[in-house]
Parts: structure tokens; C-alpha cells; sequence
């Protein structure tokens, strides 16, 4: 005899819910519909799938999910699916929630880190949703500043005395710490730190690919920061760990970007746009959206990018040091350039290059913006030639950026490398483009950079009118000895 399937319980919990917001069957389905849009989804819920619901069926995927977001901006308070009664979902949606408070920033990028430190694979195969760059840049362009981030020691209860941080409960029985604590109090030493490990990272990611020295980034960010997110600090000192949080979680995307796992990427510059919310760093925050920018450029979302470029400038204004200002313009020009758009383009070109020319040695220059000089700007103007095919120029400003450019910059440099090849290939000039073209795949293989090899990728896609031709096999011959 076979068994009778279990019996679903109805839904008590989202009922109460459902008459608290006061929806409807068919509102709350239209509700959820509209979210999923908001992250790329396309829905078709109804009043039939809420009743189901309500009889205990559970929704899949990341549906759970948007029902728990659809009734938090309704009642103003934050739910999560077990509140309403419902499973868990994956990790698909978690990660592009723009949080309410600092506390629940801390919350959600906490739990990316510690996904991505594991074996959760599947979060680095999570896929870009332009629609998902939406809130995130709307909340930040006029969300409300945090009144207050300070995270003092919680109150001793029933009068009990709280031991010191970081020192054993018995002196008779020393301990060493291998790992933070959490609740531990937070000096200034712990911020350097932070600093230093981030200009540690980026010099490796410089060097030799996002790939290398990801996951030790994405621990010690689990291990090191999260602990002092939830510690001991004032005010003034908890602007500044949430300043370099999000500097560190804006170079986990950026190196998630470079290995191609880019929902995950795309997750992490949400998050470091919140936190940098909370470090009242609004600088930061533009150049986090360049940074998101430049992601929609490279995956073909020239419009969104563009969006997100002119968002950044509007969110600074105008009082932005003049190199931070040519940073913001030049990610513009690389949305209109992909887009075609060639009077927009040269424009926003026009502007870098105006802004950079106006910086002067003494400007207090943010850290994170120091590396936007000559060599980039002239990459950033190869780089919008060769996509409006204009060929010539592009040539000229790629062999100036890899003039100008330090050998410590490897990855930049290899791309600058085939904007040069395909420069040459767009002039005719088929033999030198083909060494070019070598010497960058040549230079992709002593890196881990997904990117790196899609550079080389679509140069040879270039090639293809010309496959027959001695050079191109010369140059397939050479590519294919590499392994």
C-alpha cells in the first residue's frame, strides 16, 4: 500500500500577516510579481498561488524571499521568510537588500562572507541582474544619512561585573587569541590594519588576477572584520571601520568580478555602497558605483552603466577633488562608448581630462583614487576608440597609457595591450597585432583573471575575417603552445 503524501498545515503565521498589511490575495501576488522585476525575475503569481501559500504549499527559489522584503516595506519593519511561516531560500536573492540600519548592513554582509568562505558554491555562480542595480543606487542617492553607528558594551545584567575584553576570565589560566572576539573593543591600530591588509590585497589582485588571494580576502573579511563590525566603538572610530569595511568588501566584488562570478561581485558593491552609507563616506560611495559602472560596461549593460556613472556624480556634486571628478567622468565615457553613443562619449572624455588636467600636487587626493592618473586616463581613452572604432586615436592614447603605466600594474597593462592589438588589426596593421595579441595571451596564463582571458578571447574573435592569413596562424600556432 502506498503511503499518502504528508498533510500541508495551513499558514497561520502569513495569514495574520497578510490581514495586519491589509492585502489581498491578488495585491500581495501583483507585489511580489513587481519585486521579482526590480532583480531580473519575471513572476506570474496570482491570487490562486497566495491561497496555496496560506494551505502550507512552499513557494520555491528565491520566493520566500521577496514575500518577506514585499511585507517589510509595507509594515516597516524587517521579516524574514521563517517569520512568515516560510522555508529559507537560497542564497540567489540574499546580498542585494540596500539595509535599513548599520546593524542590519553588518547582518546581511556577514552572512556573504561567510557563504562565499565556504563551500557554497553556487553563490559564485549567481547571475548579474542589471534590474538589481536599480534600488540600491535610488537608496543611496537619497537615503538618509546614519544618525548613528557607535556599538557600545551591552549593559551588565543583575548587576554582574563585565570582565575586560580580551582578557582571560581566571589569571591563573593565560590564553592566546588565534581569532578576534567578538564584542571585543576596537582601537585605531585594528582600522590600520584593516587598511593595510586591503592595499595588500589590491597589490596582488594588480599583479596577478583577482583568482590568487580571493578566498584569503574573503576570510579574513569573515575572521578579522566581521568580529570588529559587531565589537566596541565610538562614534568617530565606527565611521571609520565602516570606511574600511567597505573598502575591503568593494575588493572582494572587484576580485569576484575578475574571476567571472559576477552576481556574486555584484552583491558585494551593493553591500560596500551600504556600508560606505554608514561610514559617511559619500566620496567612497561614488566610486563604488563607478565601480558597478564599469561591471555593467564589461558585461554589455552600457545604458545602466551610464545610469550608475551619472548617479555617482549627482550623489558627490561638484566639490569632489578634481581626480576624483575625471574618475567619475571617465566611467561615463566607457557606458557611452560601449553604447556607440560617440558625441556623449567624447564628452564625458572631454570632462575627464579637463578634471585631471586641474588636479594639482597638493590636492588631498581619497586613497582609493590615487591611482587615477595620466596612464588611466589615456587607458580609459584607448579603451572608448577602440569601441567607437576609431582606430587611430585608439593606438595613440593605449600606447601612452603603456608608456606612463608601472610594471606593478601587470593586469591593466595586458589589457591596454590588446586595446593596442585590436588598434593595430582595426588599421590593418595584421602582423603587429598579432604579437600583440601573443604577448597578452602569453602574459593571461601567468595570471588568474577570467577577465584577462576574455580580453584575449575576443581579440581573437577580431581575427576570425582573417583566420586564413599567415600571421593569424603564426599567432594560433604560438597561443595554442601555451596549453
Amino acid at each position: 500500500m502506498s503511503e499518502r503524501p504528508p498533510q500541508r498545515i495551513p499558514n497561520r503565521q502569513l495569514a495574520a500577516l497578510i490581514s495586519e498589511a491589509g492585502f489581498s490575495h491578488a495585491g500581495l501576488a501583483r507585489r511580489v510579481d513587481q519585486l521579482g522585476l526590480e532583480h531580473g525575475l519575471d513572476l506570474r503569481y496570482d491570487k490562486t498561488s497566495v491561497t496555496r501559500w496560506l494551505r502550507g504549499q512552499q513557494p520555491r527559489g528565491t520566493t520566500p524571499a521577496l514575500i518577506a522584503e514585499v511585507f517589510t516595506r509595507r509594515l516597516g519593519r524587517r521579516l524574514s521568510a521563517q517569520d512568515l511561516g516560510l522555508d529559507a531560500c537560497a542564497p540567489v536573492y540574499a546580498g542585494l537588500e540596500f539595509a535599513s540600519t548599520p546593524e542590519e548592513a553588518v547582518d546581511i554582509v556577514g552572512g556573504l562572507w561567510r557563504k562565499d568562505s565556504g563551500s557554497h558554491s553556487e553563490l559564485r555562480k549567481i547571475a548579474f541582474t542589471p534590474a538589481g542595480l536599480v534600488v540600491p543606487s535610488r537608496d543611496w542617492l537619497i537615503g538618509r544619512p546614519d544618525e548613528r553607528v557607535a556599538h557600545p558594551p551591552a549593559a551588565p545584567q543583575n548587576g554582574a561585573r563585565v570582565p575586560t575584553q580580551g582578557r582571560p576570565a581566571s589569571p591563573a589560566v593565560p590564553r592566546q587569541r588565534t581569532e578576534r572576539a567578538v564584542g571585543q573593543r576596537v582601537t585605531v591600530g585594528d582600522i590600520e590594519a584593516l587598511r593595510s591588509v586591503g592595499d595588500l590585497f589590491r597589490t596582488l589582485d594588480h599583479a596577478y588576477g583577482g583568482g590568487h588571494a580571493r578566498q584569503a580576502l574573503v576570510r579574513y573579511l569573515e575572521h578579522e572584520a566581521e568580529p570588529m563590525l559587531r565589537g566596541q566603538y565610538g562614534e568617530t572610530t565606527g565611521r571609520r571601520l565602516f570606511a574600511a569595511a567597505a573598502d575591503l568588501t568593494r575588493l572582494a566584488g572587484w576580485t569576484s568580478y575578475d574571476i567571472a562570478a559576477h552576481g556574486l561581485a555584484q552583491r558585494y558593491f551593493v553591500q560596500a555602497l551600504r556600508l560606505s552609507q554608514a561610514a559617511g563616506d559619500r566620496a567612497y560611495g561614488s566610486y563604488v558605483l563607478t565601480t558597478m559602472s564599469r561591471q555593467a560596461v564589461y558585461l554589455g549593460h552600457g545604458r545602466e552603466a551610464v545610469q550608475l556613472a551619472r548617479v555617482a556624480q549627482q550623489g558627490i556634486g561638484a566639490s569632489a577633488p578634481p581626480v576624483v571628478q575625471a574618475l567619475l567622468h571617465s566611467a561615463e565615457a566607457r557606458g557611452h562608448g560601449g553604447l556607440g553613443e560617440v558625441r556623449a562619449c567624447t564628452a564625458s572624455l572631454v570632462r575627464a581630462e579637463r578634471a585631471l588636467e586641474a588636479a594639482r600636487p597638493g590636492d588631498d587626493v581619497p586613497h582609493w583614487a590615487r591611482f587615477f592618473d595620466e596612464a588611466q586616463l589615456a587607458d580609459e581613452f584607448g579603451h572608448c576608440h577602440r569601441d567607437l572604432q576609431q582606430y587611430r586615436a585608439a593606438v595613440q592614447h593605449a600606447e601612452r597609457s603603456l608608456q606612463l603605466r608601472s610594471p606593478a600594474f601587470a593586469r591593466s597593462r595586458l589589457f591596454c595591450r590588446v586595446v593596442l592589438a585590436c588598434g593595430r588589426l582595426g588599421l590593418g596593421e595584421l602582423d603587429q597585432a598579432c604579437l600583440l595579441g601573443a604577448e597578452a595571451a602569453q602574459q593571461a596564463t601567468e595570471m588568474r583573471s577570467a577577465r584577462a582571458v576574455e580580453y584575449v578571447r575576443d581579440f581573437e574573435r577580431r581575427l576570425e575575417p582573417y583566420r586564413d592569413a599567415a600571421a593569424v596562424r603564426n599567432y594560433r600556432d604560438r597561443v595554442a603552445a601555451l596549453g
